[in-house]
């Protein structure tokens, strides 16, 4: 396990206790330097997590589903989920994507969640038993190596998890793998937007995602592609200011506004779409048996 991956599960399996014995956990960690608490709506009240979902969504959640939500965006309005579809969540947390996921699909549908973190799976297992939702499974596994056979998810789905990932492409080659021929990826992430110097990236990703690794928008679309998918779009959505990450950065012991000039707009959520190609057809001698 590398130090990152370790780093992933100690921050969030401390964040789901947190959550579940309500001591109100700060966005990356129950004692973080984001200490902002978790909102009605769900995420820190922060400018990355917070009001990324409507009071309709979340109103008939368990509660505990919306306070771990801890994503940078709402990858379940990126596209519309029809009944019957298969959806996983890479990365699922306490399961509020997947819980909404599998309203929209339905009893004739199924919503995966897959985490490495056995305190969020546990937690996301309970507010799947308190919505009373019966077409969920959580699966414990990292997103580099989903416990899937091919071809068997309509939809992937995630929230700001991917930018934690050490190795991007393999995740992006397993996305591809599990995917249906023509089924969507469709993930909210952060990304970064032009060039910054290393460690001044390094201070601004502590803050933007708790672990260095927001990949540059176009880079992500690159990788994408490289991995198979078609009509790769990457759009920033949420560009983030200097001074939403003021205290924080202040607290580093960062000279924010030396630093502002070469941050100021550089960070954003965005939102990240894909399609795997539809399988081609053959009518060949060769393959027309």
């Amino acid at each position: 396990m590398s130090d990152v991956e370790q780093a992933v599960r100690a921050k969030y399996g401390a964040i789901a206790t947190a959550v579940a014995q309500s001591t109100k956990p700060g966005c990356c960690g129950p004692s973080a330097g984001l200490s902002s608490v978790v909102s009605a709506k769900g995420g820190c009240g922060d400018p990355i997590s917070s009001k990324l979902y409507s009071e309709a969504e979340t109103s008939g959640l368990p509660a505990d589903a919306v306070a771990a939500s801890l994503g940078c965006g709402n990858p379940t309005a990126l596209l519309a989920l029809e009944a019957g579809q298969t959806v996983l969540d890479l990365g699922s947390g306490g399961g509020i994507d997947v819980l909404l996921s599998a309203k929209r699909v339905g009893p004739t549908g199924k919503a995966y969640g897959l985490d490495m973190t056995d305190e969020m799976l546990a937690l996301a297992r309970e507010n799947q038993r308190r919505a009373g939702a019966t077409n969920v499974e959580f699966l414990k596994g990292t997103i580099d190596a989903i416990p899937l056979p091919d071809s068997s998810v309509d939809v992937i789905i995630s929230n700001c998890v991917i930018n934690l990932a050490t190795d991007k492409d393999a995740v992006l080659r397993e996305a591809f793998r599990v995917l249906k021929p023509g089924g969507r990826f469709a993930v909210s992430d952060v990304v970064v937007r032009g060039a910054v110097p290393a460690p001044i990236r390094r201070s601004m990703e502590l803050w933007v995602g708790c672990i260095a690794g927001a990949l540059e928008e176009s880079e992500y679309a690159m990788k994408l592609r490289s991995a198979g998918f078609a009509d790769v779009d990457v759009e920033p959505w949420r560009v983030y200011k200097i001074d939403d990450a003021r205290a924080f950065l202040t607290d580093s012991g960062v000279d924010v506004d030396a630093l502002a000039p070469q941050v100021e707009g550089r960070f954003a959520s965005a939102f990240v779409r894909a399609r795997k190609p539809e399988a081609k057809s053959c009518c060949g001698p060769t393959c027309c048996q």
